[in-house]
Parts: C-alpha cells; sequence; structure tokens
C-alpha cells in the first residue's frame, strides 16, 4: 500500500514539473471518459481543446460546460477563453445545422441589405 501511495505521489510530480494537464472529455448524456484524457500545455484554453477535438469544433463553438478545479462551480458555462486545469471534465457544445443556417440566411440578408444601399445588385 505505501509503495503505491508514493507512486501516486511521484506520478503527480512528474505531471506538474513537465507542465502538461489531462483533460477528459464528456457527451452529452454519457460519463466522462476517463480511459483517454486529453494531453496539453499548463495554460491552455477551451479554445486549444476544440481545435485538437476536430476542425469544426472552434468555428461552431457555442459554450462549453466544465466539472474541475478550473471552474467556480459544477457545471460552470464557460467560453472558449477559459483556461484549464489537470483533470478537469469538458463538454463543448456547438451550434447545430439549422442554427448555422439560420446565420448564414441573416448574413446574405445582410449583405444583400449593404449592396441595396450601395445601389448594387
Amino acid at each position: 500500500y505505501q509503495r503505491r501511495v508514493h507512486g501516486d505521489v511521484l506520478v503527480e510530480e512528474i505531471w506538474n514539473y513537465i507542465d502538461l494537464i489531462r483533460v477528459y472529455t464528456k457527451k452529452k448524456g454519457n460519463p466522462p471518459d476517463f480511459d483517454k484524457p486529453f494531453i496539453l500545455k499548463k495554460g491552455n484554453t477551451i479554445e486549444d481543446l476544440c481545435n485538437r477535438l476536430h476542425k469544426d469544433f472552434a468555428s461552431k463553438f457555442k459554450y462549453a460546460l466544465v466539472w474541475g478545479t478550473s471552474a467556480k462551480h459544477t457545471p460552470q458555462r464557460v467560453g472558449k477563453d477559459h483556461l484549464l486545469d489537470d483533470e478537469d471534465v469538458v463538454q463543448i457544445l456547438t451550434v447545430t445545422a439549422h442554427q448555422d443556417l439560420n446565420q448564414i440566411g441573416k448574413r446574405e440578408l445582410r449583405d444583400a441589405a449593404k449592396r441595396k444601399e450601395k445601389g448594387l445588385k
């Protein structure tokens, strides 16, 4: 037992020394996946995690829920600039395809109105 405790302390000290953190992800309605942490540098943000997960996550990011020491309460709803801590659990929520289409439609209407103001078609 004593050897295992010392080994756990040693592992924690190594993690602190190399300035890396373990971040776990969680899908909505499922428990966190503690078997496969994402290894990030200390000081990384939700946006850094999004970029590691999938190329569209950062651009379609809505908000994230965070459980862990970086959260003021659990879960905490955070933005892309939230700093992550070791062993945080993160659930990322993105805009749906329908919401994305609505944004595109609004953009097209806005651009058409600007062109009309300038006398263009």
